[in-house]
């Protein structure tokens, strides 16, 4: 499975690409209709699902039961942030299509603990969390590593690094913006985020492989 993370680490974000609530709201609003747009489902209850999935694996109960919402396949990302600013917390998707029902359900949790990036997210900050969901579209091949536009595109990259591995990386679109960062910034943070360490040249960039993607939006 194609897994990945998301997300610069000392991100702030003030708006959400895909559907958003705050944990300490979870069970408060009723499930909302779906919203087709462009042939995709987006729903808010996909949110509230994220939320059953940890506080019931964070607590040892049962699963929650199957959601209402569509079992659609997309490729998917699960994002949380926790406090005021929304500082990320933990941040895994897949670009292969999952259906929603057990992609939410694994990533939600796969998300919350297995981001290298932080410790585990635990019960105490569970009330000052924020989730956001993803779901991927509309992916095209970059004819170069400029071939891509900010604030409508997320980025994943496939380069050779400096010991001759093959690496890959990814930003979602709303991180370059949120960042200030323009394309050159934006590649090269990639490269250091996939395990980049020598120089980045031109040259470098130039043998980056991109491919292109955007959201569904909320």
């Amino acid at each position: 499975m194609a897994a990945g993370c998301c997300g610069a680490k000392k991100q702030k974000f003030n708006h959400h690409t895909g559907p958003c609530c705050n944990g300490n709201f979870f069970h408060t609003n009723p499930y909302q209709p779906s919203l087709y747009r462009n042939g995709m489902v987006i729903c808010m209850e996909m949110c509230f699902f994220c939320f059953d999935v940890l506080y019931c694996h964070l607590n040892q109960f049962e699963t929650p039961k199957t959601p209402n919402f569509p079992n659609d396949s997309y490729p998917l990302f699960v994002t949380w942030k926790i406090g005021k600013d929304r500082r990320l917390r933990g941040c895994i998707g897949t670009f292969n299509s999952m259906n929603l029902h057990s992609g939410l359900r694994e990533y939600a949790v796969t998300s919350a603990l297995k981001d290298s990036r932080f410790s585990p997210i635990s019960r105490d900050e569970f009330n000052k969390l924020h989730v956001s969901v993803s779901i991927l579209r509309h992916f095209e091949d970059g004819q170069d590593y400029l071939d891509w536009e900010i604030g409508i595109h997320g980025i994943r990259i496939e380069f050779t690094s400096d010991k001759g591995s093959k690496r890959t990386a990814t930003y979602l679109p709303e991180v370059a913006p949120e960042q200030g960062w323009d394309r050159i910034q934006t590649i090269d943070s990639l490269l250091r985020k996939g395990g980049y360490k020598g120089i980045i040249t031109n040259e470098v960039r130039r043998s980056v492989r991109l491919t292109r993607y955007q959201n569904g939006v909320f």
